[in-house]
């Protein structure tokens, strides 16, 4: 006959390199530095960090709560001695679950179990009924590793605020660019922008779910195209409009006075500008300045002067009219901005008008532009005075505007441009 052995399974519970070294660090800790609220705390938000879960944080927060306060005492000992059935009515789940979890954390280091012979959990008491010895689930380990553990869980909250803001900023410019699209629908590069920014979206996908670093890439490509955009000549926006200026004739440009420039107190209507004037206060001396007006309107050295730089280069030596989302593409556009400009910085529009009178419209718009710039970097403390200089400046013939755009733009920061 055949010999037939038992082939029973291993009992008791299973040993392993890390368990034991998290038994040892356990024995060793000083109890007395970590109150029972602070492990609350600390069990409650570690799910963030991704080391456990919703239920496992749930049944590690009832055995810190279960343990008394003086437990954690210099003193104490902070072991629970329920039984996993207990445990398992006041998380919710079964006794089966409630081991496997228990054991799940025993690997991570959150707990350490000390065994009786027949796994009962029960307290030793000495003859002055103190607890000498216990089995059950031990906390020691948790008090040992309090400030690692928390430290994980700043650096998580960290991660995540920095991952919401940058998901924030992609949406924001993403919205941006997509209204600019639309705004600028007849332009023949728009449709390779868009194709683009169509990519870029497709890419990143759902923004909550995309890594930091991506949204923040995606973003700078975002923001270099909406630069594009901006930059678009006004032949590319409107094909039968020229560039450098809509009343310009035999390479000389004189100012305008047609009515769909000037409306009836004189200020520039349009898009931008009747912005800048319907955010401006009615009562402000009509009198002296509907004389600066007429001045402007009369005067017959009221001629745009050539500035000899670009309207690229007033964008790079004031990086500010992006900042303030008044980025013009032509100089027809700066020319209209301008008066919402100078209320921006608080320069008033009878300087404005003196301005315009002394140096005419398209310088004026440049030395506006360059004192908002200035403003900005808080280079200058008075724009209003800053602009009134540049006026007696430019009467007395010492006024050289292209020297202050070029030194601007060497000093602003290079911004990439896709």
């Amino acid at each position: 006959m055949e010999d037939y052995t038992d082939d029973r399974r291993p009992v008791g519970r299973r040993v392993t390199p890390a368990r034991t070294a998290f038994r040892r660090l356990a024995e060793s800790t000083e109890l007395g530095s970590v109150t029972r609220g602070q492990l609350a705390v600390l069990a409650q938000t570690l799910p963030c960090t991704g080391l456990i879960n919703g239920t496992e944080s749930h049944l590690l927060t009832v055995l810190v709560n279960t343990a008394p306060t003086e437990a954690f005492s210099r003193s104490g000992r902070p072991i629970v001695f329920k039984s996993n059935r207990q445990l398992a009515f006041e998380v919710g789940r079964s006794a089966g679950r409630v081991s496997r979890i228990l054991s799940r954390l025993f690997d991570l280091g959150l707990v350490t179990m000390q065994d009786s012979g027949n796994y009962k959990r029960y307290p030793v008491r000495n003859p002055h009924g103190e607890i000498a010895e216990g089995f059950g689930v031990d906390l020691r380990i948790l008090v040992a590793r309090y400030g690692e553990l928390n430290e994980n869980v700043n650096r998580a909250r960290a991660e995540k605020r920095a991952k919401d803001a940058a998901a924030a900023r992609y949406r924001g410019a993403l919205r941006n660019v997509r209204y600019a699209l639309s705004s600028l629908e007849g332009c023949t590069s728009v449709q390779a922008i868009g194709n683009r920014i169509n990519r870029v979206a497709n890419i990143v996908g759902i923004p909550a779910k995309a890594t930091e670093d991506k949204l923040r890439r995606a973003t700078a490509v975002i923001e270099s195209c909406v630069d594009r955009l901006m930059l678009l000549t006004s032949a590319e926006s409107n094909p039968g409009e020229k560039a450098t200026h809509p009343y310009a004739s035999n390479d000389k440009q004189h100012e305008s006075t047609l009515p769909n420039q000037l409306g009836s107190n004189g200020l520039p209507t349009g898009t931008l500008a009747a912005t800048a004037q319907r955010r401006a206060g009615k009562g402000h001396a009509r009198s002296v300045l509907n004389q600066h007006q007429q001045k402007i309107r009369t005067s017959a050295i009221n001629f745009d002067r050539p500035v000899l730089v670009g309207i690229r280069d007033v964008l790079r030596a004031a990086p500010s009219l992006t900042d303030f989302g008044c980025a013009p593409r032509n100089w027809s556009d700066l020319v209209q901005v301008a008066p919402f400009l100078c209320r921006l910085v608080g320069i008033t529009e009878l300087v404005h008008c003196s301005a315009i009178n002394q140096m005419g419209r398209q310088q004026a718009a440049v030395a506006v532009a360059i004192t908002v710039e200035k403003t900005n970097r808080l280079e200058v403390k008075s724009p209003n005075g800053y602009l009134r200089g540049m006026t007696k400046r430019a009467a007395a013939g010492e006024l050289r505007l292209s020297h202050s755009v070029f030194g601007l733009a060497a000093r602003s920061p290079p911004r990439e441009i896709c």
